[in-house]
């Protein structure tokens, strides 16, 4: 060891030779000098320094006296030998090796940190059994459903409406997540929107279950919350409407909303005219503002000020809201900041509620970084279209528009222009459908029912026959399993047949599977029905562009001001 010191080249403390060894987490005794590294030495100073004096009494006393016994003597006498000195580092060097011994100190003891945090991350997430236990992170497009509940009780939630509400879905988006992560489309669902709740089987406290009756021409936002729904319910209410199977869902109450806000330093949102609404207490002047807290809670519930007054136009707000929350996690620096991302993990896991297949820390760190990789500027928010009810209160499902936007959700077309991604698709389609089709009375196709829909082979036989004259067809009945996505078999003599069909049926390329060997003159291609089926006449591809005046916000958009 370099004996160098402030007090010359003899200054050498024997104590030194007691080092911290930060594999262990103990000192241990180096009675060669030389095997006693510089670093490790300032290590332990450094330690022995920001511990105080309880650091130093963990040394032997004895050889502390020891030690300056021997110093004394070296006073008087002189040291017994001298040895070269060694060069001093260089104060980068110095730093470098100073800096790696800490690191291992922070790492040693960060282990047990890092074992506290995740613990107490994890107590802070509720779970609902909802009977999925899906994987936190799946291959294909996912999709993630967002609650917001209008309950009342808790901490953070007095004063809101009324008080011990057991809450609605008052808030309710499906985050559609493409399979190649390019894109994402957000689907606000309208709470007063007239749906059906299918029946759904709940867990209780007891673990026992209660199988809850559904009901027909009711506010969608009673799929949560009365007669004892939990969000297993909403879930299996929305996978209805859409057509959509859904992995996960999370749930928050009013509080999340000003404790997210907080956490990342406040959001940023715009009014294109004064708002001065007192039945949510928001009350801004027109313009850009950074709302948090209580009036960012304000924001995302104004209605009566803003448009025509109704849960239509608070849809916009929410999602102008929301857009400019991911500018911020994304763009300001909180997922790099130590403090606001502990602020923001500690908001986010107490405001949760989520299912089983999520309710760890981790699996919701591993599906937060694969979700991740959409860019923003390619995720859209979407309303469910809807027409006025005659009621004047409630709103219905516009079939016109909805159908084609769910088709396309589902098929994974993007609502943003994702060029690489829409050119190979119809470079692709073009390619698979171009030629010559045909006569319909030439086609010879067994229809195979994959969809799940009773009676759906035989509904499209009937209108093959009777509406496309296409007499040569016959129902196989059911396929050995059922499938996501229809799929056309056929030969390479068949593919007339098979570009006639698909052009009938609105059918994909991806849906075509052209085989190597020629089939038999009379033989019949093989088409199997998948869960995309929605009908006879009903075509499978989805469309290429969103209906036309549905209502949409980018998420990258930072231009959008609420009217």
């Amino acid at each position: 060891m370099d004996a160098q010191g402030p007090g010359g080249a003899g200054d050498f403390d024997p104590a030194d030779q007691w080092v911290f060894d930060p594999n262990t987490g103990n000192y241990e005794l180096r009675l060669n000098p030389a095997e006693t590294s510089e670093d490790t030495t300032e290590l332990r100073r450094v330690t022995r320094s920001s511990s105080g004096d309880g650091a130093a009494d963990s040394e032997p006393r004895g050889r502390r006296r020891a030690a300056r016994r021997e110093s004394e003597k070296e006073k008087e006498t002189g040291p017994v030998s001298r040895r070269k000195p060694k060069p001093k580092k260089s104060k980068t060097k110095k730093a470098l090796y100073w800096g790696s011994g800490t690191l291992a100190f922070l790492l040693v003891g960060g282990s047990a940190a890092a074992y506290f945090v995740y613990q107490h991350l994890n107590n802070n997430i509720s779970k609902v059994d909802v009977g999925e236990n899906n994987a936190a992170v799946s291959d294909g497009p996912m999709n993630i459903l967002l609650i917001g509940t209008d309950r009342r009780d808790g901490k953070g939630n007095e004063g809101y409406g009324d008080a011990g509400s057991v809450g609605h879905a008052d808030t309710t988006l499906l985050f559609h997540v493409s399979e190649d992560r390019s894109n994402a489309t957000v689907l606000s669902i309208p709470r007063d929107m007239i749906t059906d709740i299918p029946n759904c089987r709940t867990k209780q406290k007891d673990g026992s279950f209660k199988s809850i009756p559904g009901e027909s021409e009711v506010r969608f936002n009673t799929s949560l919350g009365q007669e004892g729904r939990d969000p297993g319910c909403t879930w299996q209410t929305v996978e209805k409407l859409t057509g959509l199977q859904i992995d996960h869902f999370m749930m928050a109450d009013f509080n999340a909303v000003k404790e997210m806000s907080s956490a990342v330093g406040g959001v940023e949102v715009c009014l294109a005219k004064d708002v001065n609404d007192p039945k949510s207490h928001l009350n801004l002047k027109k313009g850009r503002h950074t709302i948090k807290g209580e009036e960012a809670l304000a924001f995302v519930r104004t209605r009566h000020t803003v448009g025509f007054g109704g849960d239509l136009d608070r849809i916009k707000l929410q999602q102008q809201f929301l857009s400019s929350l991911m500018r911020k996690m994304k763009d300001s620096g909180t997922l790099t900041s130590p403090g606001k991302m502990w602020d923001l993990a500690q908001t986010a896991t107490k405001a949760l509620t989520v299912d089983t297949g999520i309710g760890t820390v981790n699996k919701l760190a591993s599906l937060g970084k694969n979700l991740s990789k959409v860019d923003l500027k390619n995720v859209t928010f979407a309303t469910v279209p809807v027409v006025d009810n005659t009621d004047g209160a409630t709103v219905l499902l516009d079939k016109t528009k909805a159908e084609p936007l769910f088709s396309m959700v589902r098929q994974d077309v993007s609502l943003t222009e994702v060029k690489k991604k829409e050119k190979a698709a119809k470079d692709e389609q073009a390619a698979r459908l171009k030629g010559p089709k045909s006569d319909p009375a030439e086609v010879r196709v067994k229809v195979l029912n994959g969809s799940g829909q009773f009676g759906a082979a035989q509904e499209t036989v009937d209108w093959m026959q009777n509406t496309e004259g296409m007499l040569l067809t016959s129902n196989g009945g059911n396929a050995p399993s059922e499938l996501k996505k229809t799929t056309l078999e056929y030969a390479p003599n068949q593919a007339d047949q098979a570009r006639r069909l698909a052009d009938s049926m609105g059918l994909p390329a991806s849906a075509m599977k052209e085989g190597t060997k020629d089939a038999e003159p009379k033989a019949e291609m093989n088409l199997t029905l998948g869960a995309d089926f929605k009908g006879a006449g009903t075509p499978i591809s989805a469309p290429t562009q969103a209906p036309k005046d549905i209502q949409r916000v980018e998420a990258d958009d930072k231009n959008v001001c609420a009217k």
